[in-house]
């Protein structure tokens, strides 16, 4: 049964990027073919992704976590070691230098994926938004079809891969990867301005999360040279558990000391840099409005509800376990406050805009400052609130650009003064509308009302301040939304101009588009313990990593007498 789920993992990474060469090699001529490919690639990576999200929540783990992931279902793992693999990519073996390195443990670049709480809910998340983005696609894009769902399944590899992966530099390779599909995306289908939006997108992104990168290679230079016999390893599990190792050490002096701290620091912007940035927070956001606005609907859609969270998947993946201290000292009032700012700027640019796809941009930016500010309370009702708002806000925003397309496809404007009474011609997808624009408020028996109360629990314990201003995003994002409702659905009836076609309420494929994410809303807001059950065992790793930091005291140690080392960590066997 182990052996299953690990083929289905290597599926969902296969199906998509098989299905990408297919539909690109198939040719414009055979567009519908193309369209029913990819339908059939993503409805079947949907099914594999609710396969092993359900195999997570029987098969989690029920002991008490320690302070490192244990992934489930990694493929080349051995039955003593389930939570590691064998495959690798690039063995540093094969580069040892016998006398330079004769006592090193010179490890690989492995093909390390594999399921845990944290990661779980964001990979089915991926799977079911790219089936409604095919959908939505279906008659929306009718130029250059097969090269459009040829980019679109690699996203959903790329995205995918992100959250499977357990190795730095699959990490890294899979975080790249994303960039070159949306930049084709926008570029090539976008609106007026899309070239210039795919370059910023392309440079802001880039630019960071090189510097990211750096970051993390620092943090592998410092576990291999810390450790005794020095083990050089790019494996996210076991370079949390060396690092965590070497700063809770009680025999660190004075200067062994300093330079962690002066290390965490600089590992901490580094990784800030780039996750900050994918987010985006404040004010490194600039690039995300108009990468909304310019991109197709699918483009948005995957790039609201999936590749943002990317950045804040990062921040809790890797920035909080590999820079604890820097996570508290630095990252609490700085994240902390450049997410308040960001959820209350956002909401008010959101009100102001004009056009119905810009206000849902900036409302992004607003509702993203919530998962940051729950994840920089550092403790376990902020970090699990902020997880679970990661997969709401996916499915909220990712349904309120759906709906923006099927209104723009009918109508072709997006300006809300165009609009009005649309409610009592267009009946269904303005019930759509207002069920997901409640969801997105965080009403009570919906999914948002769970995420946001965690977030605001976590942070009032440790920032009451802080709680109480980014409550204000709350009643701001009700005035913007429900104005926005107000405007375009109800009133007198008020169409723009439509060339004389006829007008249909939702279609068979729309409601196939929309209807498994209401229902995901509805299910999470009356029932979310399952996924609150589920995310446990890996928030918790996150948490006790904060806390043993938290609790940490200063002990007198006598320095390192003259002529000697140091001591050092011993690798694990």
């Amino acid at each position: 049964m182990m052996g299953l789920f690990q083929t289905l993992l290597i599926l969902l990474l296969t199906i998509p990027a098989v299905a990408a060469v297919v539909v690109a090699c198939l040719g414009q001529a055979r567009a519908q073919l193309v369209r029913q490919i990819s339908l059939g690639a993503t409805i079947a990576g949907a099914c594999i992704a609710l396969l092993v999200t359900f195999a997570q929540i029987v098969d989690r783990p029920s002991t008490p976590p320690d302070k490192t992931f244990r992934p489930l279902f990694v493929p080349g793992s051995t039955n003593d070691e389930r939570s590691k693999t064998t495959w690798n990519l690039i063995d540093f073996k094969h580069f040892r230098n016998a006398e330079t390195v004769k006592d090193a443990k010179l490890g690989a670049v492995q093909f390390y994926i594999g399921l845990d709480g944290m990661n779980v809910w964001l990979v089915l998340l991926t799977a079911i938004l790219m089936v409604s983005a095919v959908l939505i696609s279906w008659n929306a894009v009718q130029e250059r079809v097969h090269e459009f769902h040829a980019w679109l399944l690699a996203l959903g590899v790329g995205m995918t891969g992100v959250f499977l992966a357990f190795d730095i530099i699959l990490f890294y390779v899979f975080f790249e990867l994303t960039l070159v599909p949306l930049f084709f995306l926008i570029g090539i289908w976008g609106g007026p301005e899309r070239r210039y939006a795919a370059r910023k997108f392309f440079i802001y992104t880039l630019a960071g999360s090189v510097i990211t990168f750096l970051g993390l290679l620092a943090v592998v230079i410092v576990c291999y040279h810390k450790t005794t016999p020095h083990e050089l390893t790019f494996s996210i599990p076991e370079l949390v558990q060396t690092f965590n190792l070497l700063v809770n050490r009680a025999d660190l002096d004075a200067g062994e000391r300093a330079f962690y701290q002066s290390f965490q620091f600089w590992v901490f912007l580094a990784m800030m840099a780039g996750f900050a940035i994918k987010v985006p927070l404040f004010p490194v956001h600039t690039w995300l409005p108009l990468a909304h606005v310019e991109a197709p609907t699918a483009g948005s859609v995957l790039l609201a509800g999936v590749l943002l969270k990317m950045g804040t998947y990062g921040f809790m993946r890797l920035c909080l376990p590999l820079a604890p201290d820097a996570s508290i000292t630095l990252g609490v009032p700085i994240i902390g406050t450049l997410s308040v700012v960001g959820i209350l700027y956002g909401a008010l640019c959101a009100r102001a805009q004009d056009d119905i796809k810009k206000l849902v941009a900036y409302s992004s930016v607003s509702h993203l400052g919530f998962c940051t500010l729950g994840m920089f309370a550092l403790n376990s009702a902020g970090l699990t609130g902020s997880l679970m708002q990661m997969i709401n806000h996916g499915l909220s925003t990712g349904a309120l650009f759906l709906i923006v397309g099927m209104i723009y496809e009918r109508y072709h404007t997006r300006l809300i003064a165009d609009y009005s009474g649309l409610g009592s011609k267009l009946k269904s997808i303005s019930f759509c509308m207002v069920f997901i624009s409640l969801s997105s408020v965080g009403l009570p028996g919906l999914n948002g009302f769970i995420g946001e109360a965690l977030i605001f629990f976590g942070m009032f314990e440790l920032r009451p301040t802080l709680a109480i201003l980014g409550t204000g995003g709350i009643v701001l994002g009700a005035w913007y939304l429900i104005s926005l409702v107000r405007d375009v659905f109800f009133g007198e009836l008020k169409e723009p101009s439509h060339e004389g076609h006829a007008v249909e309420d939702i279609t068979p494929r729309e409601i196939a588009t929309l209807a498994p994410i209401m229902a995901l809303c509805l299910l999470i807001g009356l029932y979310p313990q399952p996924i609150l059950n589920s995310m446990k065992p890996a928030v918790e790793v996150v948490a006790n990593i904060l806390n043993e930091r938290k609790n940490a005291r200063p002990l007198p140690v006598a320095p390192a007498a003259p002529g000697k080392d140091i001591p050092l960590v011993q690798a694990r066997e």
